[in-house]
């Protein structure tokens, strides 16, 4: 697609497609699509994380909705999955979420949620891709119907309220000290009021965002600074989310970082024994090689789907499966939510540990097989094709070939080709990648 990648519409501030022209195009086309399902106005809900940039996009793409004739609501800022879980339950025909998830602050993007709650089909992008780049007046509504527009200030204690439905009324915890680092990101007011109102002894950390510090050297993409704090007050568990709150990595009291494959494999182990498991597990061309082996020990399916959080979902809901999710921390508990969400997840860990269970113990259900993961920058985005490139991929495959696996794939939200190898034949592997990377730079 033109647009869209594997999460959505993402780039650089001020880039080709992430500025404010581009957004109003996006509004309109997407409030276009919406309109003409059916004759009356339509509705869109709007929320975002904390990037600077949001304040430049945000009024683009409301403009852009309203000019299509469709009514929108703005929440400000919220985790993703508290956007999806208000488009389901306010009847919204759309919601949108202006992020740029795990990335840093000079980038953003939009993720599109239907009114089911669901990330939009590739199927129904694909339409609203054809209607971007027609021209402008053929979307403008006439001036009697226009949108209107409103702020929202109950965002947060909405989406407060619908997950306090999800676990036991009397769910309290006690005697337990977490971390918790909000990545200076969406989830910096929900995440740490939701978990105070259980009764934890909390410590907040990346908790103010400044418009430039999002995921910056915080977050679930940086957990050392998660580990540090665990380590310094004694914490018996560390939950570290990223910009959007959609991803979360934790830390049991040893100091271990716990990452999202670990906390599928115990959560899928708890859930079997509570016989709430559904199906089985699915996870990724990322997911690690460990925890398919653990899972079929445990006699639980697992499924790989490709790599993103929406292409998950899809498989769960063909297969009719209640977990899954990715390596990054993407965990998608079917059982409450549509898509992924890291305060949902941390919440179903804690009950399972308020019981006088260790973190350690908790996640330590099987051995990781060793995993290398690089990432290169590009500029030929077809360096793929190449018969070269093809050639050495290849012959790196078939030397690791039933000692362990290699994954390359082109990134779908950034210019970058992503190298997976995955073998406990350390030195093989790491001359295989090596081989590679150096073919592809």
């Amino acid at each position: 697609m033109k647009y869209f990648g594997t999460d959505g519409i993402r780039g650089h501030v001020n880039s080709e497609n992430i500025n404010g022209d581009m957004f109003f195009k996006f509004g309109l086309a997407a409030g276009k699509y919406f309109t003409n399902l059916k004759k009356k106005k339509q509705t869109a809900i709007i929320a975002k994380d904390t990037r600077l940039s949001g304040y430049a996009l945000e009024p683009a793409l409301v403009s852009g909705l309203a000019s299509a004739g469709m009514h929108v609501y703005t929440l400000g800022p919220l985790p993703t999955n508290g956007l999806a879980m208000l488009t389901k339950s306010m009847n919204a025909n759309l919601g949108i979420m202006i992020t740029a998830s795990h990335n840093l602050f000079y980038d953003n993007g939009l993720k599109l949620f239907g009114p089911d709650g669901l990330k939009l089909s590739d199927k129904i992008q694909k339409k609203i891709e054809s209607l971007i780049d027609t021209k402008v007046q053929n979307h403008l509504t006439k001036p009697k119907r226009l949108g209107r527009v409103k702020r929202l200030e109950s965002g947060t204690d909405d989406y407060i309220k619908i997950l306090k439905k999800k676990i036991p009324s009397n769910f309290k915890i006690k005697n337990m000290k977490i971390v918790l680092d909000c990545a200076n990101g969406a989830g910096y007011k929900s995440a740490p009021k939701m978990i105070r109102s259980l009764g934890a002894k909390l410590i907040v950390i990346g908790n103010k965002p400044n418009g430039f510090n999002i995921n910056k050297n915080c977050g679930s993409t940086f957990p050392n600074k998660l580990q540090r704090s665990v380590k310094k007050h004694k914490a018996h568990l560390g939950i570290s989310l990223d910009g959007d709150a959609d991803r979360i990595i934790m830390c049991d009291e040893k100091g271990s970082i716990i990452d999202g494959d670990q906390i599928i494999a115990a959560l899928a182990l708890q859930w079997k024994k509570k016989k709430i498991l559904k199906g089985g597990v699915v996870g990724t061309l990322m997911s690690n090689y460990g925890l398919e082996n653990f899972l079929k020990e445990k006699k639980i399916k697992f499924i790989r789907s490709n790599v993103g959080d929406r292409y998950v979902k899809e498989i769960m809901q063909k297969k009719k499966f209640n977990l899954g999710g990715e390596q990054s921390g993407h965990i998608i508990l079917g059982k409450f939510a549509t898509t992924g969400d890291g305060l949902l997840v941390a919440l179903e860990v804690i009950q399972a540990l308020n019981k006088n269970v260790k973190a350690s113990t908790f996640f330590n259900v099987f051995e990781k097989t060793p995993q290398i993961l690089i990432n290169v920058k590009i500029k030929n985005k077809n360096i793929l094709k190449k018969s070269s490139v093809k050639n050495v991929i290849k012959i790196s495959k078939n030397l690791i070939k039933g000692q362990g696996r290699i994954l390359v794939r082109k990134s779908g939200t950034e210019p970058k080709i992503r190298i997976m190898g995955e073998s406990k034949n350390k030195v093989l592997l790491k001359k295989c990648i090596k081989t590679i990377t150096r073919k592809i730079y």
